[in-house]
C-alpha cells in the first residue's frame, strides 16, 4: 500500500546522541504492550535502550538516600524479545556501532503502525551486509507481535550467522537520574526451549506478577527454508543461532513471532501456557501482519483528521501524536484496570504513574472511542477507597486523590528530587499537589455532558465527585478579617512554588486555580445529585452520609471564596506578585535553555519559589477547562466580575513569566491566546505538535518516554480549541476562529451514538451525520441551533461568536 510522507516518521543516518529518542519516538504499541524501537539485539547502554511494557504491571524497590528510606513504584521493564541478530563467520553480532555504518534508516508508518531500520553495514575485512528489519505490535491481538529481517550479502561468500532470543536480564535503567537506585524488578527468571519456541518467564518481586515472553522463529535462504537452529538456555536468555553458507547476492530471511502474557490477564489460566498455546496457534507473519494493519485502518476511521492545503507538516505532526495516543491507550485497555501513563508506554520517565495528564488526553478519546474512556474512569472510581484513606490520614474528610498514581491508588509521588545539575537530592513537595481531585472530577462530568452516560454517572461518576467536593470543602477555612473562604498549603500546576520563600510552611496559598475550580467543582456535585433518579439520589444520599447541610455550604463556598488579584490581573497565588523579578535576559543569554530554571537556579545556590516564575500555565487553565461563558459567570458569583481586559492583562502577565518547562504549557498557552492572539496561538500549537517530534535539542527528555498529555493536548487544540467545540446540555456546539493558515479541517466523531464528520474552515462549518438508527442530535454554530437526523447534513457560514463569551 502506498502511503504520503503526510503517514511517515523518518530519521536518516546513525546519530548515536540521539537513537534513544528516535527509540521512543517509533515505539510500537497496542494499549496493552509497546516495544520501543531500539535495534534489535541492542543492550541497555548510553546509544540504545531496549524496553518493552505491559500497561499496569509495576513493582515496588526500596533505597536509602541521605539517611531517608525510598519506596518507588515503577512500571516494570519485561523480558527482551527483539533480539534478531547477524554475524559474518565467527565474529560478534553486527550493530551500528561496532559496524562502519554505510547506511541506516529508521522509519515508522503510523497509517500500518509498522517500525521498519534499513541498514548497510561493513566489518573490519571489507564485508557488506544490507538488512532490512520490520516490526510491529499487533492492534488486531494484544498479546502478539511480529518481526520479520531480510540479510542481502553483498560481494563475498562465506558463512552468515542468525541469532535470535529472550533475554531475561533486564533492568529499568533508561532513566539517567534514578540510576543509582534499585532497579532490579525480576526474579525467578526462568528460560525455556519448548518445540523449538523461546520463552522467558520471569515474577515481579514485590507485586508478584508472573509474565511469560516468548518468540517462534523460522528462516529462509533464497526463498527455501532453512533448518538447523540450535537452541540453549543460560539463567536468564533462551536464544537460538542457526549458521548458513552464502554468496554475493544471497538473501535471508528470518521472521519472528512474538507472544506476551501476565497474570493480570482476564480469561487465561497463567501466563506461560498462554504464551505456549499462542506461539502454537498463532498465524504467520503475514497473515499477523494483515489483521494488524486492518485493526489499525479501522481505528483511524474512528480518529480520522485531515488538513487540507495546511502548512509545516501539521497533519504529519497531528497523526504521529494521535498514533502514540493509541498505542498508550487503545481499545485493548479497556479491560486492564489502568490509568492513563503521562508518558505512554514508551519509557521510564515518571516510573510509568498516572497523573492528571489524563486531563488533555480524555477530550481527544471520548468523541471517538467514548467506551475506553468510561474504562479508564474506573480505573479512579475503583480507588476511590484509596482515595478516602488518604484524606482520612490527612484529617479531611472525602476523597484526596494521589498526584501520583500507579497500581493501588497510593501516593506515588517521590519524596527526593536529584537535580542533575547540582547532583544535590532535594525535597519534591509535588505530593502536595490537591488540584489532582478536581482534574478527576473534570473528566468525569465531562465525560457524562459529552455522552450522556447517566449510568456511568448513578454507578461511578457522581460518587467521586462529591466525594472530591467534601474533601475541597474541608480544605477551604473561614477567614474573618476577609469574610471569605480560604484554601492553604497546597501547590498549584505550576509545580515550582512549594513554600513561600524563607518560610517554613508546607505549600502556597489561595492559589487562583485551585480556588476557582474548587467553587466550580461544588457547583457539578449539586447538578450532579440533581441529575440522578431519585432512587439512586437517595441510596447515594444515605451511604454517603450526606448533609443538607453540607450541600447549603457548597453554596456557600460558590458565592464567599476568595481569589487573588493584582494590579488587574488574577494572582497565581496570594503573594505571587510580592516576589521578586527575575532577570530573564540575563539568563537566557547565559544558559540559552532555561525550561528548567528550578534546577538552574538551585544549582546556582539560589529558590526558584522567591521568583515570580512559572515553570507551565497556571491561573491561564482555567481558560483551558471552562468556557469564557461559564468562567465569566462563576467569578461573576463570587463577586469578582471579568472583563476581556482583564482576561488579556492576564494572559500576557503570565506569557512574560512562563519558562515553558513542561511540554504542557505550550497547548494551554495556545487555548489561551486563541481569541487574543491568533499568530502567537499558533506559534504555540506548533511547539505542541512537534513537543516530542521536533528539534532534538529542545524536545527534553523524549528518550524517557513520549510527553502523552501534550500529544492528544495537541489535537484537542485542533479538534476543540480552534473549532470551539463543546459540549454542554445536549447540545454540541462550535464557536470557530479557525485560522486560515491551518486550511480546512476533517475530522470524524461520536456523539450520542452517531459517527458524524466536521469539516471546519476560516468561511463555514459543515456537520454530516452517517446513516444508521439513533435519536435526532442538536448542533449549534454561529448562534443558529439545527436538529440533524441520521443521514442529515448542514452548513452554518458566517462571523464567529464573539469569543469573550463563546
Amino acid at each position: 500500500m502506498s502511503v504520503g510522507p503526510e503517514w511517515i516518521l523518518a530519521f536518516s543516518g546513525y546519530d548515536p546522541a540521539d537513537e534513544r529518542r528516535r527509540e521512543a519516538l517509533c515505539a510500537t504499541g497496542n494499549g496493552y504492550v509497546a516495544t520501543r524501537g531500539a535495534w534489535a539485539g541492542s543492550v541497555a547502554g548510553d546509544h540504545h535502550y531496549p524496553g518493552t511494557y505491559l500497561v499496569g504491571y509495576y513493582n515496588r524497590l526500596t533505597d536509602r538516600v541521605d539517611g531517608m528510606c525510598l519506596d518507588n513504584e515503577s512500571l516494570v521493564n519485561l523480558p527482551d524479545w527483539l533480539p534478531l541478530m547477524i554475524a559474518v563467520d565467527n565474529g560478534e553480532w553486527l550493530t551500528p556501532d561496532n559496524s562502519e555504518v554505510l547506511q541506516y534508516d529508521l522509519e515508522l508508518d503510523v497509517r500500518r503502525g509498522v517500525a521498519t531500520h534499513r541498514f548497510r553495514l561493513r566489518v573490519a575485512d571489507g564485508r557488506e551486509v544490507r538488512g532490512i528489519e520490520r516490526r510491529f505490535t499487533s492492534m488486531a491481538d494484544p498479546h502478539l507481535c511480529g518481526q520479520t529481517l531480510a540479510v542481502t550479502v553483498v560481494g563475498w561468500s562465506g558463512r552468515l550467522r542468525i541469532g535470535s532470543a529472550v533475554h531475561g536480564n533486564i533492568t529499568n535503567s533508561g532513566v539517567e537520574r534514578y540510576r543509582k537506585l534499585a532497579a532490579r524488578h525480576l526474579t525467578e527468571l526462568s528460560p525455556l526451549v519448548a518445540d523449538g519456541n523461546l520463552l522467558v518467564t520471569a515474577t515481579t518481586s514485590q507485586s508478584r506478577h508472573r509474565v511469560t515472553v516468548g518468540t517462534r522463529t523460522v528462516a529462509s535462504h533464497n526463498g527455501s527454508p532453512l533448518p538447523g537452529w540450535t537452541t540453549s538456555i543460560n539463567g536468564s536468555t533462551a536464544s537460538a543461532e542457526l549458521t548458513v553458507d552464502v554468496t554475493a547476492g544471497d538473501v535471508v530471511t528470518v521472521e519472528k513471532v512474538a507472544a506476551i502474557h501476565g497474570s493480570r490477564d482476564v480469561g487465561i489460566s497463567e501466563p506461560q501456557l498462554a504464551t505456549r498455546r499462542a506461539l502454537d496457534t498463532a498465524p504467520g507473519f503475514r497473515n499477523l501482519l494483515e489483521a494488524h494493519v486492518l485493526a489499525w485502518s479501522q481505528l483511524w476511521r474512528r480518529f480520522e483528521v485531515a488538513l487540507e492545503e495546511s502548512h509545516d507538516g501539521a497533519l504529519a505532526a497531528l497523526r504521529l501524536n494521535i498514533f502514540h495516543l493509541l498505542q498508550s491507550v487503545s481499545p485493548h485497555s479497556v479491560d486492564a484496570d489502568a490509568g492513563v501513563p503521562a508518558r505512554g508506554l514508551h519509557g521510564e520517565a515518571y516510573r510509568g504513574h498516572v497523573f492528571w495528564d489524563e486531563l488533555f488526553v480524555f477530550p481527544v478519546l471520548t468523541l471517538r472511542t467514548p467506551e475506553l474512556t468510561r474504562a479508564l474512569l474506573r480505573y479512579r472510581h475503583r480507588r476511590l477507597p484509596a482515595a478516602r484513606l488518604a484524606a482520612r490520614q490527612g484529617g479531611f474528610p472525602g476523597a484526596m486523590y494521589p498526584w501520583q498514581s500507579g497500581s493501588d491508588g497510593s501516593e506515588e509521588s517521590p519524596r527526593l528530587h536529584l537535580n542533575p545539575l547540582s547532583g544535590h537530592w532535594t525535597e519534591d513537595a509535588s505530593f502536595r499537589q490537591r488540584h489532582v481531585g478536581l482534574a478527576v472530577a473534570y473528566t468525569m462530568w465531562q465525560y457524562v455532558e459529552t455522552t450522556g452516560d447517566l449510568d456511568f454517572l448513578s454507578d461511578h461518576g457522581a460518587e467521586v465527585i462529591i466525594e472530591v467536593a467534601r474533601f475541597f470543602a474541608g480544605l477551604a477555612e473561614y477567614d474573618a478579617a476577609r469574610d471569605r473562604y480560604v484554601i492553604k498549603g497546597v501547590v498549584g500546576p505550576d509545580e515550582f512554588h512549594t513554600s513561600y520563600p524563607d518560610c517554613p510552611g508546607p505549600g502556597i496559598d489561595n492559589n487562583a486555580y485551585t480556588n476557582v475550580m474548587a467553587v466550580w467543582l461544588f457547583g457539578v456535585a449539586a447538578r450532579a445529585l440533581d441529575r440522578l433518579p431519585a432512587w439512586r439520589r437517595i441510596e447515594l444520599v444515605e451511604s454517603l452520609g450526606l448533609r443538607q447541610e453540607e450541600r447549603n455550604h457548597w453554596d456557600e463556598l460558590t458565592r464567599r471564596m476568595y481569589v487573588p488579584f493584582h494590579d488587574g490581573v488574577i494572582s497565581q497565588f496570594e503573594g505571587y506578585e510580592q516576589l521578586t523579578e527575575l532577570d530573564w535576559p540575563r539568563y537566557r543569554e547565559t544558559y540559552g535553555d532555561i525550561r528548567r530554571l528550578d534546577r538552574i537556579l538551585e544549582a546556582e545556590g539560589h529558590d526558584v519559589s522567591s521568583y515570580q516564575v512559572s515553570k507551565q500555565a497556571d491561573v491561564l487553565m482555567l481558560l483551558y477547562l471552562l468556557s469564557r461563558r461559564d468562567l465569566y459567570s462563576l467569578m461573576e458569583r463570587l463577586g469578582y466580575p471579568l472583563s476581556a481586559d482583564i482576561v488579556r492583562r492576564t494572559v500576557e502577565y503570565y506569557l512574560e513569566r512562563t519558562c515553558h518547562g513542561s511540554s504542557l504549557s505550550a497547548v494551554v498557552h495556545a487555548w489561551g491566546l486563541a481569541t487574543l492572539d491568533p499568530d502567537r496561538a499558533l506559534a504555540f500549537l506548533e511547539q505542541a505538535l512537534h513537543s516530542d517530534a521536533g528539534d532534538a535539542s529542545r524536545t527534553g527528555t523524549t528518550a524517557e518516554g513520549i510527553h502523552l498529555a501534550a500529544m492528544a493536548g495537541s489535537a484537542d487544540l485542533i479538534q476543540r480549541c480552534f473549532t470551539g467545540l463543546t459540549t454542554s446540555n445536549d447540545v454540541l456546539r462550535f464557536g470557530p476562529r479557525w485560522p486560515a493558515k491551518l486550511g480546512t479541517l476533517r475530522m470524524a466523531l461520536r456523539y450520542r451514538g452517531h459517527r458524524l464528520v466536521a469539516e471546519v474552515s476560516s468561511t463555514a462549518v459543515t456537520v454530516t451525520v452517517d446513516p444508521g438508527p439513533g435519536p435526532a442530535i442538536t448542533v449549534r454554530c454561529h448562534g443558529h441551533t439545527q436538529v440533524l437526523k441520521a443521514g442529515d447534513s448542514h452548513t452554518w457560514t458566517g462571523r464567529a461568536e464573539r469569543p469573550s463569551r463563546r
